[in-house]
């Protein structure tokens, strides 16, 4: 995937908190949109880290992408009830 890979969480939120300031998110604290992205936890990839998936929007808040993989966990099988 692309995106912004981030070693701790605080470094995650504080590009979530650029976003938000380019974007002028919140514009009061009563919005239904209070981030313009959010971050995700990579928790079965070793060593664990927080990632934000690409947009176009992020390029001038953000800059350009990595490229990196993040484990997905199995989905659901309803027919058989295994994961």
């Amino acid at each position: 995937m692309q995106g912004y890979k981030y070693q701790t969480e605080t470094e995650a939120i504080t590009a979530r908190q650029q976003c938000d300031a380019y974007y002028g998110i919140p514009a009061s604290p009563d919005d239904v949109t209070q981030h313009w992205v959010d971050y995700q936890y990579a928790e079965l990839n070793e060593p664990n880290f927080w990632y934000i998936t690409f947009d176009e929007s992020l390029l001038p808040v953000l800059g350009q992408p990595t490229e990196f993989e993040v484990i997905q966990p199995f989905p659901f099988d309803e027919t058989t009830n295994n994961i």
